[in-house]
């Protein structure tokens, strides 16, 4: 029987979804629903659902890095997607990502039931068919570059896998992965190049000390900074600071 993890934060359309639908004809059971993408991302992992009916325009949540995140990491299972977000490039970037069905609130019960069959069929249909190997990597690709996005944003703070897993609605092994497989760098390789190409520009200022310098771009200890520095750039930060002196100087 196939597990079905229902999340939107209008309660009403969740219990109608739960209650109308006969998913026992569908050989599909309702196992979690969930009000916000949080609880829902938490049932999910738990469950590890086949299908998902999602709202992706809920509170404080990007419904797209959302989508990426789930297609990525759970390539197999099959979304639909319920919302009042009536915008044409958003509907073609979810269909890109590999949502089975977007449909519009509100749905009707022959638009839920059409979805609900095409799922089921694509499941009987397993292992996955070509199409939807891409359609994960494109997830895939879509999650790395909101990762490397959000780390651009936030290098500066005490940033950790779990954080930026956090916001990409992945798990951190998931990232993790994902990191390795696009970029071929870890997460902590894209951080630390991050973090010492910001104190280069740092360091073309004089009246900045190393140590303030290694705090602003994110390192708590300025030792640990000297080290990454040096493994980066084969010289010392005060020696980089140095030979833009020089430069500064010949020009």
């Amino acid at each position: 029987m196939y597990r079905v993890v229902l999340i939107d934060d209008e309660k009403i359309i969740v219990e109608g979804l739960r209650r109308v639908v006969k998913w026992a004809e569908y050989n599909c059971q309702v196992v979690a629903v969930a009000d916000d993408a949080a609880s829902g991302a938490a049932a999910i992992r738990q469950f590890r659902p086949h299908i998902l009916f999602t709202d992706i325009r809920m509170p404080d949540q990007d419904g797209l890095t959302m989508l990426a995140g789930l297609r990525s990491e759970f390539p197999d299972m099959q979304v639909a997607v319920l919302t009042g977000y009536r915008d044409f490039s958003y509907a073609q970037e979810a269909i890109r990502l590999g949502v089975t069905r977007f449909l519009l609130k509100p749905s009707r019960m022959d638009e839920i039931d059409e979805a609900l069959t095409e799922m089921v069929h694509r499941l009987d249909k397993l292992p996955e068919a070509p199409e939807e190997q891409e359609e994960s990597r494109h997830a895939g690709s879509f999650i790395v570059n909101q990762a490397i996005a959000y780390m651009e944003q936030h290098y500066s703070e005490k940033l950790t896998l779990q954080n930026v897993a956090d916001v990409c609605y992945v798990s951190q092994w998931h990232l993790s992965k994902l990191l390795n497989r696009h970029g071929e760098k870890s997460f902590y390789d894209i951080l630390n190049s991050l973090r010492i190409r910001a104190a280069k520009e740092l360091l073309a200022d004089p009246s900045l000390k190393i140590g303030e310098i290694s705090e602003r771009v994110g390192y708590a200890d300025t030792a640990h900074f000297a080290r990454i520095f040096k493994k980066s750039e084969g010289v010392s930060a005060n020696e980089y600071r140095n030979s833009l002196r020089v430069q500064k100087n010949e020009s």
